[in-house]
């Protein structure tokens, strides 16, 4: 018990310096990433959904190849900026508008989303759906974006 008495705290400490850090990084990371498969047609496995998504949510006037850029334009600026740790706020803002889009296939294509609703995934419902972690790790870090700092959490029960 001493050994973790002693080394708990300073662990801590080190979660508490650098997890802010580390989520931006692997959150910006993330959309850099798939953001990059866009720019190249067949490569991303969310293609087609994506782009079934975009045609319905703009009513058909985006041409899909546009879409699709635009898309992964929108991604990968987004990945870059949380890279940097530039315009923080501004950027939680587009990735949380990022994410409406990607979650929205879950009521715009459910039959695609689900293999037994309400429970049972897709593969594709399994990829939108991890996107709530995501969406959390974005609150996360503008919470902290204007000197805000963490607290554990609240007792709830």
């Amino acid at each position: 018990m001493k050994f973790f008495d002693r080394y708990d705290p300073i662990i801590t400490r080190s979660m508490a310096k650098y997890g802010i850090y580390a989520l931006r990084l692997s959150i910006g990371l993330i959309f850099i990433w798939f953001g990059a498969l866009k720019f190249f047609p067949g490569f991303s496995p969310a293609e087609e959904l994506a782009i079934s998504t975009i045609e319905i949510l703009t009513f058909g006037f985006v041409a899909p190849s546009v879409a699709q850029f635009l898309l992964a334009l929108f991604e990968v600026t987004i990945g870059i900026l949380l890279l940097f740790g530039k315009f923080v706020r501004v950027t939680i803002l587009l990735l949380l508008v990022q994410m409406a889009g990607t979650m929205s296939p879950i009521f715009l294509f459910p039959d695609i989303v689900f293999a037994n609703p309400p429970l049972v995934l897709t593969i594709e419902g399994q990829y939108i759906f991890k996107n709530f972690v995501v969406i959390s790790a974005a609150i996360v870090i503008g919470a902290t974006a204007r000197g805000g700092y963490l607290r554990s959490e609240p007792d709830i029960v």
